[in-house]
């Protein structure tokens, strides 16, 4: 979740969603996913500065992965700085990957991901299963690099990659910051749609959604899936991330503007949300990747302490894993 602080507070502008049934898309005939997402940044290591992650700890962590929790499918970020090797390692452990290519502010980077993004697309066309162009662009940026996101994907078009090609953002940008969830100007453009949920930010940042406990989670994610798919009837949507933290432990999330307190941070709630919500996901047949594989200790300079306890797996040797969460085949 390269998930940044600025779109909670955006949550606050809405002020109500009605409550849809389900449309599901004559396109989504893909089998469901239920994935991890998965980088590699444990222990001291961080995307913004400093070595990338070994192609040994790569294989290291997939090889965990794969073993105690029995995922065969993740999700990445990234495809280049030492990334590019995850596709070989997922490949060697027959995983299905959903590739991210990351788009950002500096355009020469973005042309280097789009380039090797297109490389490995093509080299590696049965491990890599779908394509996005960036996550959460427009929760960092708004509409500011909107360009660079559609330059990805016309060049990923012109390159004629064989996989489907989104660009991965939360439901509510993907509801167009709408109070009725409608679509965006890159509804046309793309094959598929990727939303990120949390009810846990929901619960600090928003008025429209300020408490939703971790036994309210799973209904929380449906529903706002429900609403993007029926915005985008012809496109197959699925949740790209969806998670609860598993510490600091008994840590309480206050909401900032209705100061009520209804996320509680542990293992058990975290198990709870992540089983639920693939079950629930699998009854309507739609796909689905908690957030995240491994927590990743550099995140709490984003996202507080809270930051550093979304992995199902600690970010540290031996890297133990939640046992509370079910087994996905």
């Amino acid at each position: 979740m390269k998930h940044t602080l600025l779109l909670l507070v955006v949550f606050a502008w809405s002020i109500g969603f009605n409550t849809a049934s389900w449309a599901t898309s004559s396109k989504a005939a893909d089998k469901p996913l239920q994935c991890a997402a998965f980088s590699p940044y444990v222990g001291n290591l961080s995307p913004d500065y400093g070595p990338p992650p070994s192609k040994e700890l790569i294989e290291t962590l997939l090889d965990k992965l794969v073993k105690t929790t029995g995922f065969n499918c993740i999700m990445t970020y990234g495809v280049i700085n030492g990334l590019e090797h995850l596709f070989t390692a997922a490949e060697a452990r027959h995983l299905q990957v959903i590739a991210i290519l990351w788009i950002d502010k500096d355009p020469t980077v973005n042309s280097q991901s789009i380039a090797a993004g297109i490389q490995a697309a093509k080299k590696f066309p049965k491990t890599i299963i779908k394509l996005s162009c960036g996550s959460e662009v427009r929760t960092r940026h708004g509409y500011a690099f909107d360009g660079e996101i559609s330059h990805c994907i016309n060049a990923l078009r012109e390159a004629k990659v064989s996989q489907p090609i989104t660009t991965i953002d939360t439901w509510w940008e993907w509801c167009n910051r709408s109070l009725n969830c409608g679509k965006t100007s890159f509804s046309e453009q793309v094959d598929w749609i990727g939303i990120n949920v949390f009810p846990w930010w929901e619960n600090r940042y928003s008025p429209l959604y300020p408490c939703t406990t971790a036994a309210q989670a799973a209904d929380f994610h449906i529903a706002r899936l429900t609403e993007v798919q029926k915005a985008n009837p012809e496109k197959p949507a699925m949740i790209t991330e969806f998670g609860w933290p598993n510490g600091p432990e008994k840590a309480l999330n206050s909401n900032s503007i209705t100061s009520q307190r209804c996320g509680i941070a542990n293992a058990a709630n975290q198990a709870q949300v992540v089983n639920d919500t693939f079950a629930k996901l699998a009854k309507i047949k739609k796909s689905g990747v908690v957030f995240e594989a491994f927590a990743e200790t550099w995140k709490p300079s984003n996202e507080g302490d809270v930051g550093a306890f979304w992995g199902i797996c600690q970010g540290q040797a031996p890297y133990d894993c939640n046992k509370r969460i079910k087994r996905h085949k």
